[in-house]
């Protein structure tokens, strides 16, 4: 797909991944049409903090991925969409399951159904690193058992299944691109790098955090934009599953460490908080993405390394008026 002058609609363009590939859109030479979640106080998410010349730039559309008319009405006039549109927290997927059904799966559903309908737009589903599971071995590639290990997951390996369900049965050409996890500006706290450094940065001096042995493959999200970018200009992209991942493993233990020492060595990290803890069979273990098909097949690699991300990632988190954003006192599912 040449990008050129194209029109492109990115569901979830209101959130942290989102917004930043809205803004590479953009710089690509793409018209965008951004569909924000409906809300009574008329914010657009993160949108809000553009420029105000930027935002002129951009077609917003306020709406719920739950409703077919408003997602097909969305998608008119456009020649692809980039659906990042989901509920993401782990967490508050056991506490209300069902609405992870209702805007995972059903959201996932209407896209694909208003791209066929629209003459087979070109899709992008947006896909996690979590459907896999616990490693059973590294480096993950696309092949790579699912495991439901979580309602949130449950429902992103349900989403995948509906977009290869529509490649295979109808030939609607859709990609489902599966970042592992991304890091950097904007991101929310119930993450745990913005858990971990608004914490510090905040004063505090015990880190909560829940299991610190985990392991985890972290991408900057100027990457993750990256690797969208490279799989929508692939010709070879189409029908494919595609992870985007550094090929690097950290546990959140020695990651929290690192972060502890570049803001606060005095701070001490304080694991196992119950509430910060997923039950015992929900916790993924490990996480270690294989790279190369994205490589094969779009020619990505990552530019940025963690030690390089993560300063990015301090120094905006850094500004007051960032910061600010955040309730660090708050654990949030």
């Amino acid at each position: 797909m040449e990008f050129g002058s194209k029109k492109v609609l990115v569901t979830g363009a209101d959130g942290f991944i989102g917004s930043h590939l809205v803004e590479r859109l953009l710089a690509e030479g793409c018209a965008v049409r951004a569909f924000v979640q409906y809300n009574s106080f008329n914010s657009w998410g993160w949108l809000d903090s553009f420029d105000a010349q930027l935002l002129k730039e951009i077609d917003v559309v306020a709406g719920d991925v739950r409703d077919p008319y408003g997602v097909k009405n969305a998608c008119r006039g456009v020649d692809a969409v980039f659906h990042l549109a989901a509920l993401i927290a782990i967490p508050f997927s056991y506490h209300s399951p069902a609405s992870y059904v209702e805007t995972n799966i059903n959201g996932t559903l209407n896209i694909l159904q208003a791209a066929r309908d629209l003459d087979g737009l070109r899709t992008f589903i947006t896909s996690t690193s979590e459907v896999y599971g616990t490693a059973r071995y590294v480096p993950i590639d696309e092949k790579h058992p699912r495991q439901g290990q979580s309602p949130y997951s449950a429902t992103k390996i349900g989403a995948d299944s509906l977009a290869e369900s529509f490649w295979r049965s109808f030939g609607l050409p859709v990609t489902v691109v599966r970042p592992f996890n991304t890091y950097g500006p904007r991101q929310s706290a119930r993450a745990v790098i913005p858990t971990i450094i608004t914490q510090l940065l905040s004063g505090q001096e015990e880190i909560r955090l829940g299991a610190l042995s985990p392991t985890r493959d972290f991408n900057y999200v100027a990457d993750t934009c990256a690797g969208f970018v490279a799989i929508a200009k692939s010709g070879r992209s189409v029908g494919e599953e595609i992870n985007i991942a550094s090929g690097v493993e950290i546990s959140i233990g020695d990651l929290a460490r690192e972060l502890v020492r570049q803001i606060n060595p005095q701070a001490v990290i304080i694991s196992n908080e119950a509430e910060r803890m997923r039950p015992k069979d929900s916790e993924v273990e490990r996480l270690l993405g294989c790279n190369t098909k994205i490589g094969e097949l779009c020619g990505w690699r990552p530019q940025y390394d963690l030690s390089a991300g993560l300063q990015q990632t301090i120094a905006w988190f850094s500004r007051p008026e960032n910061l600010a954003r955040y309730k660090s006192e708050i654990y949030n599912i």
